[in-house]
């Protein structure tokens, strides 16, 4: 992954992972065991990791060549950013009369960023093969309007909150099966496409939870579990395929 970089880069970003998981790893091991709700990472820590990975994102920016590697990489770091700021939104830690809906808002227009930087990146690796792209975006489509169907409407009368919920899980699935059209192209993908179904499971656990009542013993650490790596492997793994089909 860090082969291409520079010495100095390569530490930055080896740094930037390591502090990450720190955060992230280390404030579920370390957490409050009987936190109500019940999770047993502090929000610091959970803060503190996204915050982290925007700013591994706009580290690759940094560190990527000029041009369409570049535009690429800047995508990614305006999604991760504004996947940092629908955390903290969601967090309820601003006074927002629907930090719900402030919060999926934000991870919307992140999601409409890593689609762009999917569909650039595509083009410019040539993984253009139709069956393949545009086949595992439609399989993802349904399954995100199954995943809706099941965690948001099953069992409720319909509201604004819900209907808001479908074209939200559509941008995410979307990012999800255009990571796994090009994965199914070239194993330079691969991170990333495992990333976004990470996501994508984290959002459907935690639409069960707002949605259905789903509870068990520390849900909101399992929420973070899948959603921290799955962000992650977005931001680095991207940052690696850029690297490896040598448009540095």
């Amino acid at each position: 992954m860090f082969s291409a970089l520079t010495p100095g880069e390569r530490i930055w970003l080896i740094a930037l992972l390591a502090l990450w998981a720190a955060l992230l790893f280390g404030g579920f091991l370390f957490g409050r065991p009987h936190a109500s709700p019940p999770q047993r990472m502090p929000t610091w820590a959970r803060l503190g990791s996204s915050l982290t990975l925007a700013a591994a994102a706009w580290s690759w920016v940094a560190f990527a060549g000029a041009g369409t590697p570049r535009i690429v990489a800047l995508l990614i770091a305006i999604g991760m950013t504004l996947g940092c700021l629908g955390d903290v939104l969601l967090a309820e830690i601003a006074p927002l009369a629907q930090p719900l809906i402030a919060g999926m808002a934000a991870f919307g227009l992140g999601h409409l960023a890593y689609i762009a930087a999917l569909i650039i990146a595509g083009n410019v690796d040539n993984l253009t093969a139709v069956g393949l792209r545009w086949g595992a975006l439609a399989v993802w489509l349904v399954i995100g309007v199954a995943g809706w169907y099941a965690v948001v409407m099953r069992g409720h009368s319909a509201t604004l909150i819900q209907y808001a919920a479908l074209p939200y899980t559509l941008l995410l699935a979307s990012v999800t099966g255009l990571a796994w059209g090009l994965a199914l192209q070239s194993g330079a993908y691969w991170a990333v496409a495992v990333g976004a179904t990470l996501f994508l499971a984290s959002d459907l656990i935690l639409a069960a939870q707002t949605f259905q009542g789903l509870r068990f013993q520390m849900i909101g650490d399992l929420i973070w579990l899948t959603y921290g790596p799955g962000q992650m492997l977005v931001v680095y793994g991207m940052g690696a395929a850029l690297l490896s089909i040598g448009v540095r």
